[in-house]
């Protein structure tokens, strides 16, 4: 009966060890975005303490300053629950072994994770053991030490990008006023180069980098009022009233953009499994309302940009554009608690507060 409960014991720990080690290679090796349950569950357990913290916040400067500090604390837990559960996992090994009692074999396997040595062991096989315990924790934390500055440098990429939104479309972002900067500074001709092509280019980096990097759609920007998702809405939106409302020939690379944004969204979306609809069709409802459409064309049309006369089909056209990303934008902005921007994190399931400190910045 002994000998049954020692190998019960050494299956449970290799288990355990064995599953821990994939949560840590699919979180950090994996190129292909696979979504580890173990990291889901720390990073979903870790957000309600912030949705709490978020709900007890005063002012919403508060609140954005404490989810700053959500992505980064999560993954840090998530490496400590790693290095927990190698605990526990070789505990039970050298039980198994022949360490006597869980608190000699618990120091057993805290002093071969730690390579410290301050317990000693006995025989060919816990020094196995003891040696497959000090790989796999230094392992993870090499693993953790070497990614970080890939993490780092994908989020610089992206920032850049949002610090070139801030510039051009206003803060908050806004495809009407990115749209209406360019009409008076530079002419329509000139979001070809400087606003398409570089969000087409972006758009191929988000999708590779936040589905690979659990964490990284969660890092928020270094001012509150700047987000990854606002900007990436605010491009979404200039572009699509560019191919629908605008009545100048065709920009491809502006359709491009569409396309390129809307599928890096949707494929960030499948990552953390939200639902919706892969084959919107041209006339399903979207959230932006016919009045808001019709506002945005009239500034349009107040700073000189010109627009089609056929407001009907002006307005579906617009409308199959922009189903191909509404849904998921809205969503993804949930998600990730994103701060207030118009057509984008101000309404869905949860609508977001403009902060008072910006409600007068909108050109």
């Amino acid at each position: 009966m002994s000998v049954a409960l020692d190998a019960l014991a050494i299956l449970a720990g290799s288990a355990i060890a064995a599953a821990t080690g994939l949560s840590a290679i699919a979180t950090f090796v994996v190129p292909r975005g696979v979504a580890a349950r173990l990291t889901r569950v720390v990073f979903l357990g870790v957000r309600q303490l912030f949705d709490l913290r978020m709900k007890l916040a005063r002012t919403y400067e508060r609140g954005e300053s404490a989810m700053a500090w959500y992505s980064p604390i999560s993954l840090l837990t998530l490496v400590v629950v790693w290095l927990v559960l190698l605990v526990l996992a070789f505990a039970l090994i050298f039980h198994g072994l022949g360490v006597s009692g869980w608190v000699a074999s618990i120091e057993t396997a805290s002093s071969s994770l730690t390579t410290l040595g301050f317990d000693p062991v006995d025989g060919m096989a816990q020094h196995l053991a003891a040696a497959a315990d000090a790989a796999l924790g230094l392992l993870l934390l090499a693993l953790l030490i070497s990614y970080l500055p890939t993490i780092y440098a994908s989020f610089q990429r992206r920032e850049s990008l949002v610090t070139r939104a801030a510039m051009q479309a206003s803060s908050p972002p806004s495809g009407v006023q990115l749209l209406v900067r360019f009409q008076r500074l530079a002419g329509l001709d000139a979001l070809d180069f400087n606003v398409w092509q570089p969000w087409i280019t972006g758009f191929v980096d988000i999708e590779e980098s936040h589905t690979s990097i659990a964490a990284l759609p969660f890092f928020r920007s270094p001012r509150a009022d700047r987000h990854w998702l606002t900007a990436a809405g605010a491009i979404l939106d200039g572009a699509s009233l560019r191919a629908s409302t605008v009545d100048l020939p065709r920009q491809q690379s502006a359709e491009l953009c569409i396309r390129a944004g809307y599928l890096a969204l949707q494929h960030i979306a499948d990552f953390f499994a939200i639902p919706y609809d892969p084959d919107p069709q041209r006339g399903d409802p979207i959230s932006i309302t016919r009045d808001e459409w019709e506002r945005a064309r009239n500034e349009l049309a107040a700073e000189g940009v010109p627009v089609r006369d056929d407001v009907e089909e002006a307005w579906l056209d617009f409308m199959g554009w922009r189903v191909n990303y509404d849904a998921v934008l809205l969503a993804l902005c949930t998600l990730v608690m994103a701060p207030y921007a118009p057509w984008s994190s101000d309404r869905g399931p949860i609508r977001r507060h403009r902060p008072p400190v910006l409600r007068n910045r909108t050109r």
